[in-house]
């Protein structure tokens, strides 16, 4: 399969030809609705603006929002004029603002006022007093010394701030011809995107993504997918994640399907929009699955028209992929992993993959991607059904790390490999099983013991609703097991129900040593579980009983 040589412009251009009146993305909450070709000439607009604000291809504009309109239009906006998108955390606070854009040289950030109750404004001049005297576009910040422009979407107006209205407004003074201009000095090899890890290791590190990284990548998940120009993709997942911006808007680009968009991710409004607008694909990690699965309007609610979509994010639980395809009706949903260094997905199951592939793998390598799974140790690849880290090589394979060659050169080789940190195994046919990371995996009195297994194995208890395990310090067999148990509503589970369920059925040295119940986990905005942060947690639970 030959690759697309385009940039995200490029992209959304050809989808306003060939589409042009069909419905490009639906906000249902906000009852707005556009065709491919409105999408189009909206994103020329805020090029223009981007422009006129003094943008110059190559310089980095921030962008801090939930999955407003405005996200949408930056993303293909910024992929025309060839301003580099920097993607932030909707959970983040003063500290780590003030680290992205220190770290990131943005001249330019787009930001809503607030976020789930959290002033958004407010942190910003935490970080930056200086906003309160400053004339719009000539920020002189002592902590930023790059930052000059700062673009509030709301129609108020706030001290040495731009307003959205007043972004586009600006653009008016661009011309199509100097737009044009810029267009033609980009090029599909170009960075476009830069998205920071979750940093649960250190600082956060910025991952430079090409227009051809993500726009190939966001074509091939949806060729797993099968999705043409008359599905319809509910996205609830944030767009400041890959799964968001690349699973989600470039896949649908890259097909000419609608986009049915929410701002927040909401059980009953998920289902409710799946519903009203006939949604065919729906995208989510395992978590907001079961949240769906479990709400009390689920079967008033229940979807009719589901065909596929991607579950992805974490490891996803049997139980809830076969709920998935057997109750909400999505026969051909799908499996993705990969990361953000690889623009993410590096695997995926087909639509047609028989059931127990799709919940015991995360499918087989994309086209025009190479995968090889070696021994950590010595870095020899090792054979079929052995476990040992994954690698990947190909066009998904990330620019590098913004300022940072110490870090590109730990997880790119010099022949090019990908060194992702997962712990995986590949059979006969290529179908990858990833057994955990290579951090997580625990060694108990020197038995490789794989978390996944025995969440695996708990989550068919018949009162769990979700399960994590993580290994935690022990002087006699170095480190032991502990299950980090939610029960489902209104069930009382007890630490000897999980024992009883277990023994005879998984080896004695699997059974965990520490049950622990709990009502929610510790998660990045993206929805991962934060393991490292539950270890903390049970550290202080064991301080506490010693």
């Amino acid at each position: 399969m030959s690759l697309l040589e385009l940039t995200v412009g490029e992209l959304l251009e050809k989808q306003a030809e060939t589409y042009p009146d069909h419905e490009a993305f639906i906000y249902p909450e906000k009852n707005l609705r556009k065709s491919y070709a409105e999408f189009n000439a909206l994103a020329d607009e805020v090029a223009k603006g981007l422009m006129a604000l003094g943008i110059e291809k190559g310089e980095h504009v921030a962008i801090w929002s939930d999955n407003k309109p405005e996200w949408l239009l930056s993303q293909f906006a910024s992929g025309k004029m060839g301003g580099i998108l920097v993607t932030v955390n909707t959970n983040y606070r003063a500290q780590e603002l003030e680290y992205l854009l220190k770290q990131s040289d943005s001249s330019t950030i787009i930001l809503a006022e607030e976020f789930k109750g959290t002033s958004y404004i407010d942190i910003l001049k935490e970080i930056c007093p200086e906003l309160e005297s400053s004339e719009k576009g000539d920020l002189q910040s002592e902590r930023l010394p790059f930052l000059k422009n700062v673009v509030v979407l709301s129609d108020k107006s706030y001290p040495g701030c731009y307003n959205w209205q007043d972004l586009v407004d600006m653009g008016m003074t661009i011309s199509d011809q100097e737009l044009d201009e810029r267009k033609a000095t980009l090029s599909y090899r170009d960075v476009i995107n830069m998205q920071y890890t979750s940093g649960t290791t250190g600082f956060p590190k910025g991952v430079m993504l090409s227009h051809y990284n993500i726009v190939n990548n966001g074509n091939q998940v949806a060729d797993c997918m099968r999705l043409t120009e008359e599905d319809r993709l509910c996205i609830p997942v944030p767009f400041f994640h890959c799964f968001g911006c690349v699973l989600g808007t470039l896949a649908a680009v890259s097909k000419g399907s609608t986009m049915v968009i929410l701002e927040q991710f909401d059980p009953k409004k998920v289902l409710q929009a799946v519903k009203e607008e006939q949604c065919t694909a729906l995208h989510g990690v395992p978590t907001m699955f079961i949240a769906e699965l479990n709400h009390p309007d689920y079967e008033e609610l229940k979807p009719t028209t589901l065909r596929t979509g991607i579950m992805a994010g974490s490891t996803c639980p049997m139980e809830v992929m076969k709920s998935v395809i057997g109750d909400m009706g999505a026969e051909e949903i799908t499996i993705a992993y990969g990361q953000t260094e690889s623009s993410p997905v590096i695997t995926q199951t087909k639509a047609d993959d028989p059931i127990d592939l799709r919940v015991s793998s995360v499918g087989q390598a994309h086209p025009n991607v190479e995968v090889k799974i070696i021994d950590p140790a010595t870095g020899e690849q090792v054979e079929e059904g052995i476990p040992g880290e994954l690698c990947t090589r190909g066009y998904l394979v990330m620019e590098g790390y913004y300022k940072n060659e110490e870090a590109t050169s730990a997880a790119i080789d010099p022949d090019g490999w990908l060194h992702t940190g997962d712990i995986a195994v590949m059979d006969e046919n290529g179908y990858v099983e990833i057994t955990g990371r290579i951090k997580d995996m625990i060694i108990r009195g020197g038995e490789n013991v794989y978390p996944r297994e025995i969440e695996e194995f708990l989550y068919q208890h018949p009162d769990v609703l979700d399960v994590q395990v993580v290994g935690v310090p022990d002087q006699k067999y170095g480190e032991e097991i502990m299950a980090w148990i939610i029960p489902k509503e209104g069930k009382k589970l007890t630490e000897e129900d999980v024992r009883k369920f277990s023994e005879g059925k998984i080896s004695k040295h699997k059974i965990p040593r520490y049950i622990s119940f709990t009502e929610e986990y510790p998660m990045t905005a993206s929805g991962k579980i934060q393991k490292f942060k539950l270890r903390e947690e049970a550290l202080d639970m064991m301080n506490l009983k010693s």
